[in-house]
C-alpha cells in the first residue's frame, strides 16, 4: 500500500481547482514514512487490507479518468462509486485522513463529508446478521470443495472473508487431521497487514478439522484458497432460502457469537482468547478488546463473561 500511495504522492499534488489551494510536494520516503505510522496508530490489523483495497480502487480509477490522485479526484472518485451515503462517507474520511497525514489540504473531501453528513451518512448501517453454526455449516458442506474449505476456515478463525480467500496451502505450516496451523505472515506483503501481530498465527484444532485438512491437501502450493470475492460470497449466501438473510460478514459475527455463548455457559477457554482469534487488539484491555464488544449481538451472554454479576451480587 505504502509504495501505490508514495507512487502517487512523490510529484506535485494540485489541491483543488482554485488557486487558493497551496501545490504541496510529499517526497516517497515522507510518504512512506508517515503512512507507516499512520497506519500503526490508526487501523486495526484486521481491516488494513480493507484501507489498502479502498486506495487501489482509487487509484485504479484515477489513472482510468487520467487524473491525478489529489483530494479533488478522491472527491470525484467517492460520489462515483454510488453506494450508500454511510459508505461514501466511511470512505471520505479515510481518504482526508490519509491526505491530511501526508500534510495534503483535504478540504474538498471534507466538504463533501459535511454533505454526507447532511444526508443520512451519519445514520449507521445495519449490521450484517450473526449466522448460526448450524445453518453455516448445513450451507457449506453444499458448496463446492474450496468454497466450503474457506468457509469452514473463516468459521474456525473467526475470519472476515477477505482474510481467508487469499490464503494459499503455502499458508499452512502445518496439515494434519488433529491440527491445523494458518500463518497470515505468508501472503503477499500488501494483504498481510501487521507481520507481528500474534493473531497472525492460528492453530485450528477440535471438530471440522479434518474435514478442512481433507480440503486442503488437494490444493496447489500457491492457488488461492477461494476466487470469490466479498461481494460475490454474499449473493452466494443470498441465493439460498437458509442463508438468504445473512451476507460475507455474518460467518465472523456468527463465530463470536458462538463462542461468547460457549463461554457464558462456563467453557474454559480464557476470555481474551476470543478477541485474539477474531484478530481484534486493544492494550487498554487486555481482556476483552471493544471491537469484539461490537460484534456481539447476545448482550446477555457478553454480560455474563464479563463476570461483573460477581461483583453486584455484594451490592
Amino acid at each position: 500500500m505504502f509504495d501505490l500511495i508514495a507512487s502517487r504522492v512523490g510529484t506535485a499534488v494540485p489541491l483543488g481547482v482554485q488557486a487558493k489551494h497551496r501545490e504541496r510536494r510529499v517526497s516517497s520516503e515522507e510518504a512512506m514514512q508517515r503512512l507507516r505510522h499512520f497506519v500503526g496508530k490508526a487501523w486495526a490489523d484486521s481491516t488494513v487490507q480493507d484501507r489498502q483495497n479502498l486506495w487501489r480502487r482509487f487509484q485504479a480509477w484515477a489513472d482510468m479518468q487520467g487524473l491525478p490522485a489529489d483530494p479533488d479526484t478522491a472527491t470525484q472518485f467517492v460520489m462515483a462509486t454510488m453506494v450508500e451515503p454511510q459508505g461514501m462517507l466511511a470512505y471520505t474520511r479515510l481518504l482526508s485522513a490519509v491526505f491530511g497525514h501526508l500534510g495534503v489540504d483535504a478540504r474538498p473531501l471534507l466538504s463533501l463529508a459535511t454533505v454526507l453528513r447532511g444526508s443520512g451518512g451519519n445514520i449507521p448501517l445495519e449490521q450484517a446478521l450473526s449466522v448460526p453454526r448450524e445453518v453455516l455449516l448445513a450451507w457449506a458442506f453444499r458448496q463446492t470443495p474450496r468454497v466450503r474449505a474457506a468457509v469452514l476456515i473463516a468459521w474456525k478463525t473467526a475470519s472476515r472473508w477477505g482474510d481467508v480467500q487469499n490464503l494459499s496451502r503455502a499458508c499452512f505450516p502445518l496439515i494434519s487431521n488433529t491440527e491445523i496451523v494458518v500463518d497470515w505472515n505468508t501472503l503477499p506483503k500488501g494483504r498481510r497487514g501487521n507481520p507481528f501481530c500474534r493473531s497472525k498465527v492460528v492453530a485450528i484444532r477440535g471438530p471440522l478439522t479434518r474435514e478442512i485438512a481433507e480440503l486442503l491437501r488437494g490444493l496447489g502450493n500457491f492457488q488461492q484458497l477461494c476466487p470469490l470475492s466479498t461481494d460475490q460470497f454474499s449473493r452466494l449466501l443470498g441465493a439460498d432460502n437458509a442463508t438468504k438473510l445473512y451476507s460475507a460478514h455474518s460467518v465472523k459475527r456468527g463465530a463470536i457469537d458462538h463462542l461468547m455463548n460457549m463461554k457464558a455457559a462456563g467453557a474454559p477457554f480464557a476470555l481474551q482468547l476470543i478477541s485474539r482469534l477474531a484478530k481484534h487488539t486493544n492494550d487498554a484491555d487486555p481482556t476483552v478488546a471493544n471491537m469484539t464488544v461490537r460484534y456481539t449481538s447476545d448482550p446477555v451472554a457478553l454480560a455474563r463473561v464479563l463476570q461483573t454479576g460477581d461483583v453486584t451480587m455484594y451490592l
